[in-house]
């Protein structure tokens, strides 16, 4: 194995074509930890692409590599749970934040971030999932938790032509949820269709109202847009209901009564897969790689990335001129 391997650096107080350097590091170069692994995949998630960019504050330290995924093979463990030769993932926990993250041949971080790889499923499967198919298990679980069932109606996901949007419609419709998309690309519709969703709506037509109740149209909810629109569908979710709140690409306020919450029970439930504890990380994955194995994986990804496409991926990333899950291939930067 070559001593050096490549990544790509992020100084967080520089802006311009000078915050990001592919550099070669070496082993003296990785961060404390448990457990060396070399990273066959990562994933551009949105909160790498605010990393990359500048475009908001999620480094915790700078320089740093950056990466809230990876996926790979044990090079060398000190702790017993894993050998050289496991293939194991990691997602979040601050891989990419604060600690050098998976956009590197190789990552050290301490053994309670790393979860096995699921029996079944490969690197490759596993960062077409990362952080997004994470994220997508802990929706479905807060759901049947609170008691969100199929015949409630139809459950509309916001963002749905993104990463998690596709993979939540996915999942959903193959666990008997009618599905429906919202989407800003219209374009996508059939593509959509193709992953489960029953109707897919057009957010630029939306009328959404101003009354404190308006029409109840939805079983549930998963929001990834936040403002606006998650106010919205407090108004429209019916009776004893759940909207699971996952992301702010809408923007961070929201506006609504309580009116939704005494006279129709509606619950607003909250998802953080970055800080999920290994209790219930692990088991997830296992279950991601068995009763709630995603389809159309090879549908939902969208594209292959090299280290150095990464800044470009991610300017579009935030324009909005993306779909679906990217794929970061190590493998072609060695």
């Amino acid at each position: 194995m070559d001593a050096t391997f490549p990544a790509l650096l992020i100084r967080d107080q520089v802006q311009g074509s000078e915050r990001v350097d592919f550099i070669r590091m070496d082993e003296a170069d990785l961060m404390p930890g448990d457990v060396e692994v070399a990273v066959h995949y990562s994933s551009l998630n949105y909160k790498d692409a605010l990393g990359i960019t500048g475009s908001g504050r999620v480094l915790r330290r700078s320089p740093i590599v950056g990466g809230i995924d990876a996926a790979g093979e044990v090079i060398a463990s000190s702790d017993t749970r894993f050998k050289p030769g496991d293939p194991v993932l990691v997602t979040g926990a601050g891989l990419g934040e604060y600690h050098h993250g998976g956009f590197a041949g190789r990552i050290r971080v301490p053994a309670d971030w790393v979860v096995p790889l699921p029996a079944g499923m490969d690197c490759r499967q596993a960062m077409i999932l990362g952080t997004a198919g994470l994220t997508t298990a802990l929706i479905l679980k807060r759901f049947q938790e609170n008691q969100q069932l199929p015949e409630m109606g139809p459950i509309l996901v916001t963002g749905a032509s993104g990463g998690v949007g596709a993979l939540t419609i996915s999942l959903l419709a193959a666990q008997g949820y009618e599905v429906v998309g919202l989407t800003g690309k219209p374009e996508m519709a059939p593509w959509l269709r193709s992953l489960g969703a029953s109707e897919v709506l057009d957010r630029h037509g939306l009328s959404m109202g101003f009354r404190p109740l308006e029409t109840a149209r939805w079983g549930g909810a998963v929001d990834v847009l936040g403002g606006e629109v998650l106010g919205w569908l407090a108004r429209t979710v019916d009776d004893w209901g759940n909207i699971v709140v996952v992301g702010l690409a809408g923007g961070a306020d929201l506006r609504t009564t309580v009116m939704p919450f005494i006279l129709r029970g509606v619950s607003l439930l909250g998802v953080t897969s970055a800080n999920c504890p290994l209790p219930m990380r692990g088991p997830l994955w296992e279950r991601l790689g068995s009763d709630w194995a995603i389809p159309h994986l090879d549908s939902i990804l969208s594209e292959e990335a090299t280290l150095s496409q990464l800044p470009e991926f991610s300017r579009r990333m935030l324009a909005g001129r993306t779909w679906g899950r990217i794929l970061v291939n190590l493998r072609a930067d060695t």
